[in-house]
């Protein structure tokens, strides 16, 4: 039977169980004072005619097909470098390095890229993409750039899920005849694919609301690009959603139609967390420490 606590010691207790019950139920409220603000003004807008039509100042019409297409477009290619580029990367530190100092001096290094302002990754694209490497404003330049800026996510989140993995995972391989690489990739890859995929999805998260980055690299076009063609996919220009909100909200002042597009945001940026929540609550859990 536990013993009774002191009347002050009580006291204390509750105090603080009202205040982390209150700093919880206050941010519970603020989000959803915002997201119920932003369906408030935006939802009404949003329709098929949206969705699927193009802009168009002359015939006086809003469509952000445009700009779904370019945020598409950005997704996959950032996807495409930063995916195999951060695991390949956090496969070496994480089973391969022998100098942990390197290996920890990388490391930090990731972290601190992490915690960087996205302004200073679209200065660094704009000098290097744009105008070193002569792509110019283009959604590839753009793409580029949020790859190298979510790979310290990646990296990050990769070796996390590798370290999960139990050391006899990789021993019991070991023993049965498996290279250190087969090992990896027939045993560790496939217990840890859950935190991996976990990590791509919350990279392309924060690749979806960017914008400072993108009005830099990308342009701020809402107009329809051509895709049909290798010479269109790296001559195209235009607005993600994140940077057509901005367009329309203070190039043009149309803020209903920018409340439309954070509407289709708030979605999209919802079903991304959940699809990233879904994914963890399918992980397995696993007994024993992790490989440092």
């Amino acid at each position: 039977m536990r013993a009774a606590l002191p009347p002050g010691r009580r006291l204390r207790n509750a105090l603080a169980r009202l205040l982390l019950w209150l700093s919880a139920a206050a941010a519970c409220a603020l989000l959803l004072l915002i997201a119920g603000y932003i369906f408030f003004r935006g939802a009404p807008g949003v329709s098929l005619e949206l969705l699927t039509g193009r802009d168009s100042v002359l015939e006086g019409t809003v469509g952000i097909l445009p700009s779904i297409l370019n945020t598409l477009y950005v997704i996959a290619a950032s996807l495409a470098i930063v995916a195999p580029v951060g695991v390949g990367a956090a496969i070496y530190l994480t089973e391969y390095a022998k100098n942990r100092r390197l290996a920890g001096a990388i490391e930090f290094a990731a972290e601190t890229l992490a915690g960087i302002p996205s302004i200073l990754y679209a200065m660094m694209g704009t000098m290097v993409f744009c105008t070193a490497l002569g792509l110019q404003r283009t959604l590839l330049a753009g793409s580029l750039t949020l790859a190298v800026m979510t790979l310290p996510t990646v990296i990050r989140t990769t070796q996390e899920s590798l370290k999960a993995v139990p050391r006899s995972y990789r021993e019991g391989a070991l023993g049965l005849g498996a290279g250190q690489w087969r090992a990896i990739r027939t045993v560790v890859l496939p217990a840890s694919l859950d935190g991996i995929v976990t990590g791509c999805i919350l990279a392309v998260g924060r690749v979806v609301g960017e914008s400072a980055v993108l009005m830099y690299t990308a342009g701020l076009s809402t107009a329809m690009q051509d895709f049909s063609n290798i010479q269109g996919l790296m001559r195209a220009s235009g607005a993600t959603l994140t940077v057509a909100l901005y367009v329309y909200a203070k190039e043009r002042s149309d803020f209903a139609a920018a409340f439309s597009v954070a509407t289709v945001l708030l979605v999209l940026t919802a079903l991304l967390n959940l699809t990233a929540f879904l994914i963890g609550r399918r992980a397995p859990r696993r007994e024993g420490g992790g490989h440092g």
